[in-house]
């Protein structure tokens, strides 16, 4: 069984910057077993045209070429949504067809043209290229939305309210159970936990993310809710300004989009190569990078193994990149103490231990010394934080226990380092 509708093509469009509203920038359609993008001839004749990512997208008349190995264009890609965003559209059809998910079949265009309008970034896509309808949903209370993502998770058909109000959010990305959360003057991502997971992730990603900024790192602002006696973790989006009584949006692309790689090709995703866009590419290289080493080593002394490319963003102005805040930084699950990083840190060494930051270190023009600096100051505040931003979260006994010197701190991430590294105090 496959999805009882398929689309030819998709109309792309996009909030410029400081825009209260969306363009239309060009179209998206099939050539054979892949989309191919053209700007819109109105779209190029404007004075404030971006290209939608340069150099992928130049601003050209006309079909333009996809990069080697790629199926779509990569920063549109970057606007589709992911894992879960996928599974709860294949819900709704499941439902709606009274099949079973697991005989649903959906291909790209399906997955932009009947996704949640606020996405990521600065993108949407339509089936008009003079009208723009989004596809939104009345507000929902974390209520609403927790019992929608159970559902899915239990592959239960959801009522039309909580279908409409879950894939409101289906564009964003990640694996997670998700949902998209609007206050009066602020937009949250709204994360949930899952029956399967062996402690509090929730509370888990809150205590690194509040440890990222203690460390001094520029990340997403982070709040604890609770609804239905349960822990839900409240992301402040970074890509969202209030404007009047309307929401700019601010482009993105990810990290797998400026290394020219997709899905298939993330494994060959490497710091050193990002770390030479950055100093070609970037606003204020220098300082970039600093962030960036500071972040490699932060997710090596956190336990986030999970740090591939579209975990890393930049904000595009059509002219310069931006790192954004960081995001997703979430303790992995660990049984034993040897762990590599999803990317490559220097060289092919993925290993998730200081030796291999330090190793790295030139590449972010960066002094060895200076390295091992960062690297004492991080160990320093997340021992000297722990206890307190544990009993900001209220993480338990067990769960602290569970984190301390297994995700965080983990005895593996010393090994071999030189002898002016810190190593934590035993507890």
């Amino acid at each position: 069984m496959t999805s009882d509708r398929t689309y030819a093509e998709a109309y792309v469009w996009v909030w410029l910057p400081d825009a209260d509203g969306p363009v239309v920038a060009g179209r998206l359609s099939r050539s054979g077993n892949q989309l191919v993008f053209n700007y819109g001839r109105s779209y190029l004749a404007r004075p404030d045209a971006i290209a939608l990512y340069a150099p992928e997208l130049p601003l050209k008349p006309g079909e333009l070429p996809l990069l080697p190995g790629l199926a779509m264009p990569s920063c549109i890609r970057d606007a589709s949504p992911d894992a879960w965003g996928r599974r709860v559209l294949i819900n709704h059809r499941s439902g709606a067809n009274g099949g079973a998910a697991t005989a649903i079949e959906l291909d790209e265009l399906t997955y932009l043209l009947e996704s949640g309008s606020d996405r990521a970034g600065a993108l949407d896509f339509q089936l008009s290229a003079t009208e723009y309808v989004p596809r939104l949903s009345a507000g929902a209370s974390l209520e609403d939305l927790l019992t929608a993502s159970e559902k899915v998770q239990r592959g239960v058909p959801l009522s039309l309210e909580l279908d409409r109000a879950l894939r409101h959010g289906t564009s964003l990305g990640g694996a997670r159970p998700k949902a998209q959360f609007d206050g009066p003057d602020r937009k949250f991502i709204a994360k949930f936990s899952v029956s399967t997971d062996i402690y509090n992730v929730v509370k888990a990603e809150y205590l690194a993310m509040r440890l990222a900024k203690k460390v001094g790192l520029d990340v997403a602002e982070v709040q604890l809710a609770s609804t239905l006696d349960k822990d839900v973790l409240l992301i402040e989006r970074f890509d969202r300004t209030l404007h009047g009584a309307n929401w700019r949006r601010r482009a993105m692309v990810s990290a797998l989009t400026m290394l020219e790689l997709d899905e298939m090709m993330a494994s060959y995703a490497s710091y050193e190569k990002l770390a030479e866009i950055i100093r070609h590419r970037f606003a204020n290289p220098k300082q970039t990078l600093r962030e960036l080493f500071g972040r490699i080593v932060f997710n090596i002394l956190a336990g986030n193994t999970d740090d591939h490319a579209r975990n890393h963003s930049a904000f595009w102005d059509g002219k310069t990149l931006a790192l954004t805040p960081a995001y997703d930084i979430c303790p992995q699950s660990r049984t034993g103490q040897e762990a590599s990083q999803a990317m490559l840190i220097h060289g092919g060494d993925r290993r998730s231990q200081i030796t291999s930051c330090i190793a790295a270190a030139p590449i972010f023009l960066l002094g060895g010394e200076e390295a091992i600096d960062i690297v004492n100051r991080q160990v320093e505040t997340i021992e000297r934080e722990w206890g307190a931003i544990c009993r900001e979260a209220g993480l338990s006994e067990v769960d602290r226990n569970s984190l301390w010197r297994r995700q965080f701190l983990n005895p593996f991430a010393f090994y071999d380092a030189p002898d002016a590294v810190r190593r934590p105090s035993t507890r």
